[in-house]
């Protein structure tokens, strides 16, 4: 492991470890992003050109995504097509623990940068794949983004209204999902190499990372006629709770609500006024309540337009029902509760200003870490070339002159 970090701070869980990032778009990124907030060096690496999310900056505000991303990292460029550049790669990971990338299967091995052929000068290298459909099985080649991933999954099938077409998700849940799952499983090999020695391949498909998300469906699924579930708007994925929607209130916001328990039950009909429903055997139970479903959301969303959307939070929360207001992206970009958890962090960004950024939703003891902007396209050329890999000035010079760098 490498001590020499990006940024003089207290010690992280990840302090010592040195990340050489070949992540693009969301999924990698986020993984290493997981681990830089946890106080890993993290060095990316981007074509000369730069990646391909740093490229969106140019089309409106989209260059949003990779400040979010990109934070606590050192930026390099290198020409891995290049031999030189594929040589330089080589000396970059025979000092670091830890490669992460997100190509297509078989773009690495076609440059002669497997985590095999890279152990061989560094048997400690944990060698970490983020793909779509992954290394095996017949999809293996499929392109893949979160839409198709949506797609192929389910997610798309089960999102939506029952008389509307299949809806993608508003979130992007395949990347994000897939990159959870690679920090974790390259956090997981580091652990394994710390009793055996020795590094290793990981891999993550973000199909595979997406599939339990579909736990409601399936259960009605294996559970009922063996036929896919119908698509159930905001209504459980399983029609296993009731009620369980989003109503509409008299100013025209939405507010999300549901009853796992008869305790729940009892305490909506108390903010509801309704002690006479108490009385009725046939919802006094979930299965009774599920079997009047339409009933149960016709009189809570009577009831729901009735009032203001924060005056109806303010009585669901006072009669602990489990309740939220659907909120806007601008509401939950100055969330009051992020921002004083330091899950949002305010920074000022040599390009974009004033921005909020996440940090790591990971609370490990009372390590906490600060934010530093993402970096402006190989800025730390000559701090990981020459300070680092011990590159003369003059051969940095004649890297970026013939383009490798």
């Amino acid at each position: 492991m490498d001590n020499d970090q990006v940024t003089s701070s207290p010690a992280g869980p990840l302090d010592g470890v040195t990340v050489i990032d070949l992540g693009q778009i969301y999924n990698a990124p986020y993984a290493t992003l997981l681990m830089a907030l946890a106080g890993a060096r993290v060095i990316k690496v981007e074509p000369r050109e730069g990646e391909n999310l740093r490229g969106r900056g140019r089309v409106g505000g989209a260059g949003a995504p990779f400040v979010m991303l990109n934070s606590n990292k050192q930026a390099v460029t290198l020409n891995l097509k290049h031999p030189e550049g594929a040589a330089l790669l080589r000396r970059m990971t025979d000092r670091a623990d830890v490669l992460v990338e997100n190509f297509r299967p078989g773009v690495m091995g076609r440059l002669g940068l497997t985590g095999t052929s890279l152990r061989e000068t560094n048997p400690r290298l944990v060698y970490a794949s983020g793909s779509g459909f992954g290394s095996t099985g017949p999809y293996r080649d499929f392109p893949a983004m979160d839409l198709t991933i949506q797609a192929m999954s389910g997610v798309m099938s089960v999102t939506g209204f029952p008389d509307s077409p299949p809806v993608k998700s508003g979130a992007v849940v395949g990347d994000f999902l897939g990159g959870i799952h690679l920090y974790g499983a390259i956090v997981t090999a580091l652990y394994q190499r710390e009793r055996t020695g020795a590094g290793t391949d990981v891999e993550v498909a973000m199909l595979d990372a997406v599939y339990p998300t579909l736990t409601s469906s399936l259960g009605l699924f294996f559970g009922g006629t063996g036929e896919s579930p119908a698509r159930t708007g905001n209504r459980h994925s399983g029609l296993a709770e009731s009620p369980y929607n989003v109503y509409e209130t008299r100013d025209g916001g939405y507010v999300a609500l549901f009853c796992v328990t008869d305790r729940h039950w009892a305490g909506l009909l108390k903010a509801m006024g309704r002690p006479d429903l108490a009385e009725r055997d046939d919802l006094a139970s979930r299965a009774g309540r599920v079997a009047h479903m339409d009933e149960v959301d016709a009189i809570v969303a009577a009831w729901a337009r009735s009032l203001a959307r924060d005056e109806l939070v303010g009585d669901l929360r006072g009669a602990d029902v489990p309740c939220a207001p659907v909120r806007g992206v601008e509401e939950v970009a100055a969330d009051p509760h992020l921002l004083e958890r330091g899950m949002l962090q305010r920074i000022e960004h040599p390009q974009f200003g004033s921005i909020t950024v996440p940090a790591s939703p990971l609370r490990i003891g009372d390590y906490q870490v600060g934010i530093t902007p993402s970096p402006d396209l190989g800025r730390d050329n000559e701090a990981v070339f020459s300070g680092w890999l011990g590159l003369s000035a003059e051969e940095v010079l004649d890297l970026a002159e013939r383009e490798i760098i």
